[in-house]
């Protein structure tokens, strides 16, 4: 361990994975996000604390199941000449589910038919939500660790970076599911997010690699014009605010 805490080589290693970490789990809170965004806000809070929760419980455990994991990236069955492993099956299976409920959700806001999901129980609502974040932070969760393999060998350095992307995920969370709350316009960008990543998740799994890189460069580049506009519909209410 004190090698470890001496070696420039593992600084590297966890600063690096730590930066991949926290990138990958940008997926997570937009997820999280857009979920809790349609429960009481007093339920709110604690659904995204678990969902986060989860998402860390899930990434150790992962963890300490090397040896099972690498055992996933091995094929099982091949379909027209491409060979997919129980990884590229989940991937796929969590990508269609991903492109399913943000499609849902888009038709609901299209639709404006909240109203029909306002009528359940909320301890059903709750509950519901938990059930489709578990599903997510599984997903994420199995491709962040796999990744996280691929690029540091000591398991204590893959921890410690799941740990520091979890907290940077927990603090971040509220911020973005206020924003998304507050702004409607905002959600219906995260959840086209949602799809474009759904579709990546699948391509991943038919072994067509997206790079993520120019993903998360979309993802930016609509973001910030989001922003912009946000700003520009404030400013307009507090100019019409002044005047009147």
């Amino acid at each position: 361990m004190m090698e470890l805490l001496t070696s420039p080589e593992a600084w590297a290693a966890l600063v690096t994975l730590t930066a991949l970490e926290i990138v990958l789990g940008i997926d997570n809170v937009i997820f999280i996000s857009v979920i809790v965004s349609r429960i009481p806000p007093a339920q709110a809070k604690r659904a995204r604390q678990i969902g986060l929760l989860l998402a860390l419980v899930f990434r150790i455990v992962l963890l300490s199941l090397l040896v099972w994991l690498i055992g996933l990236t091995e094929p099982v069955v091949t379909v027209k000449s491409v060979d997919l492993s129980w990884r590229d099956i989940i991937l796929i299976a969590g990508g269609a589910f991903l492109i399913a409920k943000a499609t849902h959700e888009i038709h609901a806001e299209v639709e404006a038919s909240h109203g029909e999901a306002d009528t359940q129980p909320r301890a059903s609502v709750f509950l519901m939500a938990i059930m489709q974040i578990i599903i997510i932070d599984i997903v994420f969760s199995l491709d962040s660790i796999i990744t996280a393999i691929g690029m540091a060998q000591d398991i204590e350095i893959m921890v410690a970076a799941v740990v520091i992307a979890c907290a940077v995920m927990y603090i971040s969370s509220g911020p973005v599911a206020k924003f998304v709350a507050d702004h409607p316009t905002t959600k219906m960008l995260a959840l086209a997010f949602l799809v474009l990543i759904g579709v990546a998740l699948v391509a991943d799994g038919f072994k067509f690699h997206i790079p993520r890189g120019y993903i998360y460069f979309a993802m930016l580049f609509a973001a910030a014009v989001e922003l912009f506009n946000v700003l520009a519909r404030r400013n307009r209410k507090k100019a019409a605010r002044s005047r009147g």
